[in-house]
């Protein structure tokens, strides 16, 4: 009997049945060994020998199989297919006492019969440069967090902790919310031209954009009433008409970041969530007459290769569904980023035949929607790009040109599949001559200001540490839930704000850690770790570079300098109902809060709630902006639980003309619109803005 070690119950039910009754298969339920959790760990003055232990709890498990690998004819270990993976494979053999120079190691990429049965045929030894680069980092982060956490614990406050990529995420949060501080707006004017074709009255916008050839810049009331009092009384005469062709590219299939991202944007899902499933679907799902199989190949990656099968299956699938014309005439190829590992592949279904409708009856809700997610992009990313006519008209108006933009749909290409949040919406232009007269309805100014940077969301943040380099697709998930936990940012409206002790922490590690909390230093320290896994770099030399190189000396400086710090909570005008103490905010997982400052005497906290201004129209209490189970925010009456009136769209201090109920601010695809709150009244409206009607 072969014994085939694996990390999942889940994995391991998918594999047995791929294998003949010669093989037995059992998980390990992750890393069976790793540092000790009561101290360091590592021996830093010999060479930083790390001192591993059997994880408590897992000692039954590594027992059974010791057992087992005592009777087995041979043993595969089948973890998977990276430098984690590598890990609990390497410290598997060693405790099992495996002989180190004959192939144990089986790895694949997708769990399927044929990928299985493949690298069973062909083991190999460990990848001892894989585990030393794992090994690498493990020892750096344990440096990091078992050095600094305790001197935050102390200075600072305890169930603090600092580590070598969180504390550059919380940095660029931090970053974030002081340039929306110091942002001022400044004011700036737009104007359209509201024009008609007398022939077949056909009414059309165009936008200023130029005076005498040059463009100009309406910075304020005076310079746009100026321009209005030029061009009132022109004619307008089509100028020049531009006809073009753009094509809209596919994007390449997913990688771990990628998806991540678009599941936040599409589905709503955090990055956990993601995972999650996508590891549930990876692993192995029963789709009917008992078969399981792994839908999706291996989810942490940063490559967008696919392979030629994977491609010729899609092509396949696009010839005979969407027609040729849909098809290239080769398949793309789509270039990675920067450092990424084309030996793995995309994320991609393991079979392009396997269409979401076939299996959504052996899916979960979530399950089937970030299946149908993958599917589509995988093969989206294999069609023509969509093709959009584009008309331009320049319209002369006296000394100044107004420019209208008409966009057509010609060809859908990828976008019968793959819809995009930023798609074009069509505008269609009536058919103009050049030297044309075109008739003035009104002139349209509008003031506007500028906006600061939008705070990060889980998406954007994701996106960010990926182009800096600054950790690899197995630890953006992680991270974000660590900084979450920790309290050093809070999620409002699904974006991160910093708290109180985020910015305390941050500006510490600033002044006395300056290359752990700088993001060229961080993401130059990844391109290190990739080295030691290709090869080029030891493990040893970048561990020395880093502890005796600078961060050894930081670590006693700092213990020296850094004072107690005292963070004063703020005091709200609001009594404790139990004690009278004045009220203080502070911050929690979920957001800011109230809290009587003699806590644990006495435990009393109180939501923090965002009026709206608006009464409710059940019983007069305020409306104010509440978060579901899930997070979404909505609006509900102050006196809940006593009164249930809740609306989705924010409500606006005005009633609905027809029906006389509180009117909301609703999206009706990009556009914002007023809209009725009473599901029965269908009025809407568009903002109200100023117009100037020009005189003719």
């Amino acid at each position: 009997m072969n014994l085939v070690i694996v990390e999942s119950p889940t994995k391991a039910r998918t594999i047995k049945k791929f294998l003949s009754k010669n093989y037995q298969v059992l998980a390990s339920q992750g890393h069976l060994i790793d540092l000790p959790k009561s101290n360091l760990g590592v021996e830093i003055e010999n060479d930083f020998t790390p001192k591993y232990i059997t994880i408590r709890g897992k000692g039954k498990i590594l027992k059974e199989l010791k057992d087992k690998a005592k009777k087995a004819k041979k043993v595969f270990l089948a973890a998977d297919p990276d430098r984690e993976g590598e890990a609990i494979c390497w410290h598997i053999s060693r405790a099992l006492e495996l002989d180190q120079e004959e192939p144990h190691r089986v790895e694949f990429n997708e769990i399927t019969r044929e990928k299985v049965k493949e690298a069973f045929k062909n083991p190999r030894l460990i990848d001892y440069s894989r585990v030393d680069a794992q090994q690498a980092r493990r020892i750096l982060d344990r440096l990091v967090g078992y050095s600094i956490s305790p001197l935050l614990w102390r200075k600072v406050r305890s169930g603090l902790s600092a580590g070598r990529v969180q504390s550059v995420a919380v940095r660029l949060i931090c970053d974030r919310e002081e340039e929306i501080s110091n942002f001022e707006p400044q004011e700036y004017w737009s104007l359209k031209a509201h024009l008609r074709e007398e022939k077949t009255k056909s009414r059309f916008k165009a936008s200023l954009e130029r005076h005498n050839r040059k463009k100009i810049e309406l910075k304020n009331k005076s310079d746009t009433d100026q321009v209005i009092a030029a061009v009132g009384e022109e004619k307008y005469i089509v100028e020049k008409i531009t006809r073009s062709q753009r094509k809209r590219k596919p994007f390449a299939p997913f990688t771990t970041s990628s998806l991540q991202q678009e599941a936040s944007a599409k589905l709503g899902f955090t990055s956990r969530k993601t995972m999650s499933i996508a590891q549930q679907l990876y692993e192995g799902i029963n789709i009917g007459s008992g078969e399981t199989v792994g839908l999706l190949t291996y989810i942490r990656t940063d490559s967008t290769r696919v392979s030629t099968q994977a491609q010729s299956e899609a092509r396949s699938l696009i010839s005979d569904k969407y027609g040729r014309d849909f098809l290239p005439e080769k398949a793309p190829i789509y270039k990675a980023g920067k450092g990424a590992q084309e030996a793995h592949e995309a994320i991609r279904p393991t079979s392009i035949k396997r269409e979401p409708a076939s299996i959504q009856k052996h899916l979960s809700r979530d399950q089937n929607r970030l299946y149908k997610l993958i599917w589509n992009r995988m093969v989206a990313s294999q069609m023509n790009p969509a093709v959009y006519d584009q008309v331009r008209v320049n319209i002369r108006a006296g000394e100044y040109t107004f420019k209208a933009t008409g966009s057509t749909l010609r060809f859908p290409g990828f976008l019968v599949l793959y819809q995009v949040d930023d798609m074009e919406e069509e505008t269609i232009l009536p058919d103009l001559e050049e030297g044309q007269e075109l008739s003035l309805l009104e002139l349209l100014p509008e003031q506007h200001f500028t906006k600061p940077p939008p705070r990060y969301n889980e998406a954007s943040l994701i996106k960010t540490l990926e182009e800096k380099g600054i950790g690899r697709p197995s630890t953006y998930s992680p991270i974000i839930e660590t900084i979450q936990s920790r309290g050093y940012v809070i999620k409002e409206n699904k974006a991160f704000v910093p708290t109180e002790i985020g910015f305390v922490v941050v500006e510490l590690m600033v002044s006395y850690f300056p290359e752990i909390i700088d993001i060229d230093f961080t993401a130059r320290m990844e391109q290190r770790l990739d080295e030691i896994e290709e090869g080029k770099e030891k493990g040893l030399k970048v561990l020395n570079d880093f502890y005796h190189g600078y961060f050894k000396d930081r670590l006693a400086e700092a213990d020296k300098k850094i004072e107690k710090v005292e963070i004063t909570p703020e005091v709200s005008d609001e009594t404790c109902p139990h004690c009278g103490e004045n009220l203080v905010y502070k911050h929690g997982r979920f957001g800011r809060f109230l809290a009587c400052p003699s806590y644990p005497e006495c435990k009393y906290t109180k939501k923090v709630l965002k009026e709206t201004g608006v009464a409710c129209p059940v019983d007069g209490g305020m409306i104010v902006e509440r978060r579901s189970r899930k997070g979404r925010t909505f609006y509900g009456c102050a006196n809940y639980p006593e009164c249930t009136f809740s609306l989705w769209n924010k409500p606006l201090p005005e009633s609905c003309p027809q029906c006389g109920s509180i009117m909301t601010e609703a999206r009706k695809g990009k556009k914002k619109v007023i809209r009725c709150s009473n599901k029965d009244c269908a009025h809407e409206q568009e903002p109200a803005r100023k117009k100037v009607t020009a005189s003719r």
